[in-house]
C-alpha cells in the first residue's frame, strides 16, 4: 500500500546553512505517516482514547541531498508487517520539480496496551490485508 502527502519548505524550518535542519525531516514523516493511517480510517486519537497507543521503537534516515526554502516536496508512505508484534513504515521525501530523492527513511513500530505490552490491533492488522 502507498500513500503520499505534499509539501512545501518553510523558511523557520531552515538552519543557518539554508537548508532544512536535520530534526525537521522527523516532523515530515510523522505528519505523513498519521495522514496515512487517516486515510485507512485508523484514528490515532481514537486508539489512545481505548489505551492503544502507537509507538515508534526505531528510526533510521538515510539523508541524499537537502531541501531549501521555499522547495515543494512529498512524503511516500507504504506499510509492512515486521513481525507478529511490529510494523514499518517505508518512507521516502521527494523533490516535486526533479523527483529527486532527498531522504529514505523506515520507521519501525508497535502498539502498546494499557499495560505496555506489545500488540498489535485489529485497527493495524486490517491495514495488511
Amino acid at each position: 500500500m502507498s500513500f503520499k502527502v505534499d509539501f512545501k519548505v518553510r523558511d523557520y524550518e531552515c538552519d543557518l546553512q539554508g537548508i532544512v535542519n536535520n530534526s525537521v525531516y522527523f516532523n515530515y514523516l510523522e505528519h505523513a505517516r498519521h495522514e496515512f493511517l487517516l486515510a485507512n480510517n485508523v484514528d490515532f486519537a481514537a486508539l489512545a482514547e481505548q489505551k492503544v497507543n502507537l509507538v515508534v521503537i526505531r528510526s533510521e534516515m538515510n539523508y541524499k541531498d537537502s531541501l531549501r526554502p521555499g522547495d515543494a516536496f512529498y512524503v511516500e508512505v507504504a506499510l509492512e508487517r515486521e513481525s507478529r508484534v511490529k510494523f514499518a513504515f517505508k518512507q521516502k521525501v521527494i523533490r516535486a520539480h526533479d523527483n529527486k530523492l532527498m531522504l529514505d527513511a523506515v520507521v519501525t513500530g508497535t502498539s502498546v496496551n494499557e499495560r505496555g505490552r506489545p500488540f498489535l490491533p485489529d485497527a493495524i492488522t486490517h491495514l495488511f490485508n
